[in-house]
C-alpha cells in the first residue's frame, strides 16, 4: 500500500496546523506566563512532528507502534500540563 499523494497533502496540512497552534500557545504564554500554555506549545510541535514523521513511513508501518509514540508523549505532555495548573491553587 503506497501513501498517496492526498495523505501526505492532509498530514502536511495537520502539521501546518499544529505549528500554527503551537505558535499561538507560545504567545499566549509569553502573555499570561502561565506554564499550562507552554505545555500546550510543546503538545501541538510533538503533534506536528507526528504528522511530519509519517510522510516518511511506509504506510504498511504505520500500524506499527513505533510511529505513534510521539503522538502519545503529546498527550503526556498535555496531561502533564493540566494536572500542574490543577496542583498549584
Amino acid at each position: 500500500m503506497n501513501v498517496g499523494p492526498l495523505h501526505v497533502f492532509l498530514w502536511s496540512a495537520l502539521a501546518t496546523g499544529s505549528l500554527v497552534a503551537g505558535l499561538c500557545f507560545l504567545r499566549l504564554g509569553r502573555l499570561t506566563r502561565d506554564r499550562l500554555f507552554y505545555s500546550f506549545t510543546a503538545a501541538f510541535w510533538l503533534l506536528a512532528a507526528n504528522w511530519v514523521g509519517l510522510v516518511f513511513v511506509h504506510a504498511a508501518a504505520e500500524t506499527r507502534h513505533q510511529v505513534y509514540v510521539l503522538r502519545l508523549l503529546a498527550f503526556v505532555v498535555l496531561i502533564i500540563g493540566i494536572v500542574d495548573k490543577n496542583r498549584r491553587r
